[in-house]
């Protein structure tokens, strides 16, 4: 039985590695399985960090080989995210996180909106960020994005694509390869935090990091390499969007 305990967490990570990589919200499906392992919630919410640090490095080395991830406005965007995880770990380790789901499914459906409203946004196949970047007016919003990557991380990737995208012009591509620089940003120092408030697994964690390294080596080269793969993310990004509002407002449960 613990066998089988393992190889559904190798094969859970393959495929939020997958999921993480090309859209987000990965953490919302390794989240459940550890809980469901009887982890506790907070450190359900800590060992995920694990596999989420190592599938960003094998994801991010993918597509920095190809030049898919740009310098440009890096600095100003990785630095205000790195000090809101540090405040968003802080809070993590010491309070639930279960009152954060119908805000954060409201949040969800706000993004699916913008999704399905504005195509061709999304699917441009050139980055067209400005060079005219309001450093000021980006400091608060990454700095909250990070705060909530470092409290609970589940959505993250969607947030920052929806930023990248929507708000500084990159296409998917480039915007999946500087998504991945910023969560390695910040999850080095909220993973830390886990480790030193004892909040951590690292049975499950370091085998959930090996099918996350997987699923993230896989998606980024499917980014990479398939010519239309902006549309296939964007219809991936609505199917977890739609499957974390469900999640959020527990309306399985009305099924």
């Amino acid at each position: 039985m613990e066998y089988i305990s393992y190889l559904g967490v190798i094969l859970v990570g393959v495929l939020a590695g997958i999921i993480n990589t090309l859209a987000g919200s990965g953490s919302a499906v390794t989240l459940s399985l550890l809980v469901f392992l009887g982890l506790p919630a907070n450190i359900a919410n800590g060992t995920n960090r694990i596999g989420v640090l190592v599938q960003t490095i094998v994801g991010l080395f993918t597509f920095h080989k190809s030049g898919a991830v740009p310098t440009q406005h890096l600095p100003s965007l990785v630095i205000p995210a790195i000090l809101g995880a540090i405040a968003g770990a802080f809070l993590a380790v010491e309070l639930p996180s279960n009152w954060l789901n119908p805000i954060l499914g409201v949040l969800m459906i706000f993004l699916l909106i913008l999704t399905l409203l504005k195509p061709k946004q999304w699917l441009k196949e050139v980055s067209t960020p400005t060079n005219n970047i309001n450093y000021w007016k980006n400091i608060p919003i990454f700095f909250g994005i990070g705060f909530y990557g470092g409290f609970i991380q589940a959505g993250v990737g969607i947030l920052l694509l929806s930023a990248l995208v929507m708000g500084l012009g990159y296409n998917l591509r480039n915007a999946n390869g500087l998504k991945l620089a910023i969560v390695l940003g910040f999850t080095i120092p909220a993973l830390l935090l886990f480790i030193y408030h004892q909040q951590v697994n690292w049975t499950y964690g370091l085998w959930l990091a090996v099918g996350q390294s997987g699923g993230a080596w896989l998606a980024a080269n499917f980014a990479i390499h398939y010519k239309k793969s902006n549309i296939w993310i964007r219809r991936l990004l609505i199917v977890i969007l739609v499957l974390a509002i469900i999640k959020f407002f527990n309306l399985a449960a009305l099924f």
